[in-house]
């Protein structure tokens, strides 16, 4: 496949590039408050509106709406937002739990971050994995949605049990976009592991308890290198 890759739309781009790191961020349902969702509409209609630069494809330039819009969404939930079910450690160390179960099989994990009302992480999928599943699946769903959907599913209804709630926990889609190359990926480790710091939950990165840096702090890994799962 070449970096083209497969292009998807909802209401969100998603693009799906072989061989490449995705840097997926999933909100809580609720997360983001009326004001909030207006400010992003907002947001996105005026960029719509916005004359296509003549050096960008149309496939690039829908990316590079994404992650301006992103920039907001991301500055609004580390706010004051309405929902905030991860400042229960319980269902922060679930989500976390998730991530790191399938490290080393279906993924290299390459950071992750659980913040009080949302998730950050890094993930590049096995080849070997991912050829089977794309072998084997008869839906076309791609090796991110089928990694992203699992632990998103999972993640709710355990979550979801231990704080004692039903309905909807998550927010419909993801946001998300693949790292380009070895720069971008190590870019976004460092953003994903500064966030507790940057919303002013931390003094450092690894002093925060549901992220990898703590992990990556503990066992002396650089950055780049993958989160091992705990034996």
């Amino acid at each position: 496949m070449n970096e083209a890759g497969i292009f998807r739309r909802r209401k969100l781009p998603h693009i799906d590039v072989e061989g490449k790191p995705y840097f997926i961020t999933g909100c809580l349902a609720g997360s983001l408050s009326a004001a909030g969702m207006k400010r992003i509409k907002t947001r996105r209609d005026e960029l719509d509106m916005r004359p296509k630069p003549s050096d960008l494809s149309d496939q690039e330039w829908e990316i590079k709406k994404h992650k301006l819009v992103f920039k907001l969404v991301d500055t609004l939930l580390d706010g004051d937002t309405p929902v905030r079910h991860f400042d229960d450690d319980n269902a922060a160390e679930i989500v976390q739990n998730a991530f790191l179960h399938f490290a080393d099989e279906r993924y290299r994990l390459l950071a992750f971050v659980v913040m009080p009302s949302h998730h950050h992480w890094l993930f590049l999928p096995d080849e070997h994995w991912a050829a089977e599943q794309l072998a084997a699946s008869s839906s076309n769903h791609t090796p991110r949605e089928i990694i992203s959907h699992s632990v998103q599913s999972f993640t709710a209804t355990q979550c979801n049990r231990v704080l004692a709630r039903s309905g909807t926990f998550w927010q419909g889609e993801t946001f998300d976009h693949y790292a380009r190359d070895e720069a971008e990926m190590l870019r976004i480790i460092e953003y994903i592991e500064q966030n507790p710091v940057a919303a002013g939950l931390a003094q450092r990165p690894e002093d925060y308890k549901w992220s990898s840096a703590r992990i990556r702090f503990k066992l002396g890994l650089p950055q780049g290198d993958p989160i091992p799962k705990p034996t």
